[in-house]
């Protein structure tokens, strides 16, 4: 009997490396520094909310496009916080988590053939949106040293074809949080060349030493171009709630919609009626959050130096990249023909030192910028964190 033929749609990229690590973690009974799963408690007021929902019959469909009094409650957290005035009818779509948010929108903004300008190190969920889009991702290396960008560089990088220019802030995997001028000279770059901006801001509450966040829809000519995608889930520690939105001009929403609608339906209902209490927790809980993740940073970076690592202190998020170059380890014993060589620093950390992290290549289309990088997360209770660090620290590298 002859075999059936196998698409080839999904040739082009493999499983997700930041899972595999997941798993490799479990696997060696390690500590997962690797997958952005906040360890904290999520507040209790929302815990409460959700039960409610649940009790009171909030568990049907919802409105494709999110209950109502969630888009309300979205609508003017958006102008209070992020500076963007926004329609809760017309121009917020709830979605099943900012990566289902992520691919509606590009699936929704390209057509097969067109290109996405994307900054690498990048978040590696955009890249197979793009291939299972039918797009071009092209890539602008930020620089190394503190992941700044050279705008001449960058500019040569757009083509007539370019149609999306996808920014992550604060940015994963780096920690990088881009500045006022630094947003101002992207969005000139995109509307001298006609582009959309896509910006993943799930991160945009966790922000450390008098960083600020900025959405670039905010700035002047960029709202009507700019699709602002945030979520529940960082921020309060829900990250398997997978309620995130896209805010965007009513004509950029409705091509979003269509594609969301078909996608997932809608969002889960009980977890957004709680998200209407999470959006209403005062300003004391993102204060003491940040405060708590500035603690944990400093004990991985101090964990880090003194084990030889050398890393870019993150301005937000909660995720360091760190470069292990420096550091002697038995290489040979791990190498693999089919890994590089970060993957192999990756499987040494995790079955001798005990610490589950990423592989930097994972974040880069060239493999080899990132083989001397790995990622840790930080986004974890005091307790787990000291002994990720004891274990980094007293192995005899």
């Amino acid at each position: 009997m002859q075999s059936s033929q196998t698409a080839k749609r999904t040739d082009q990229f493999q499983e997700s490396v930041i899972r595999e690590m997941t798993r490799l973690g479990e696997i060696t009974n390690s500590i997962n520094l690797s997958q952005g799963l906040p360890e904290m408690d999520p507040p209790p007021q929302i815990l409460q909310a959700a039960s409610q929902a649940i009790l009171d019959g909030e568990n049907q469909y919802t409105f494709p496009f999110g209950l109502a009094d969630f888009r309300l409650a979205l609508a003017e957290k958006y102008a209070r916080y992020n500076q963007i005035q926004c329609d809760p009818e017309l121009e917020i779509t709830v979605t099943c988590g900012v990566s289902e948010a992520m691919i509606s929108t590009i699936l929704a903004l390209t057509d097969p053939g067109d290109e996405v300008l994307i900054f690498e190190p990048w978040y590696e969920n955009y890249i197979p949106d793009c291939i299972m889009a039918g797009v071009t991702p092209r890539f602008y290396r930020l620089q190394e040293a503190d992941f700044s960008i050279d705008f001449v560089a960058l500019e040569k990088i757009i083509t007539p074809k370019t149609r999306l220019l996808i920014l992550n802030t604060p940015h994963n995997p780096s920690g990088k949080v881009f500045s006022k001028n630094e947003l101002t000279q992207i969005a000139n770059l995109c509307i001298q060349h006609n582009l959309i901006a896509v910006t993943d801001e799930i991160y945009e509450h966790i922000l450390y030493d008098q960083a600020q966040h900025i959405s670039l829809g905010s700035l002047p000519g960029m709202q009507e171009r700019t699709v602002t995608i945030s979520g529940l889930g960082k921020t309060y520690a829900v990250t398997g709630w997978r309620v995130g939105w896209a805010v965007a001009h009513t004509s950029l929403t409705a091509l979003i919609r269509k594609v969301h609608d078909y996608l997932t339906v809608c969002a889960p209902a009980p977890f957004q009626k709680a998200g209407i209490t999470a959006l209403q927790l005062p300003d004391s809980y993102y204060e003491e959050m940040q405060a708590a993740y500035a603690g944990s940073r400093s004990i991985l970076m101090d964990a880090l130096s003194q084990a030889g690592f050398s890393a870019f202190a993150p301005q937000g998020a909660y995720y360091v990249m760190a470069d292990f170059r420096n550091i002697s380890w038995p290489e040979n014993q791990y190498s693999q023909p089919h890994w590089t060589r970060d993957r192999a620093f990756a499987e040494f950390l995790a079955r001798e030192v005990g610490v589950a992290v990423v592989p930097g290549s994972s974040f880069y289309n060239n493999k080899q910028d990132g083989e001397n990088l790995v990622r840790f997360n930080f986004a974890k209770k005091k307790a787990t964190l000291a002994e990720a660090a004891q274990r980094l620290v007293k192995y005899d590298y």
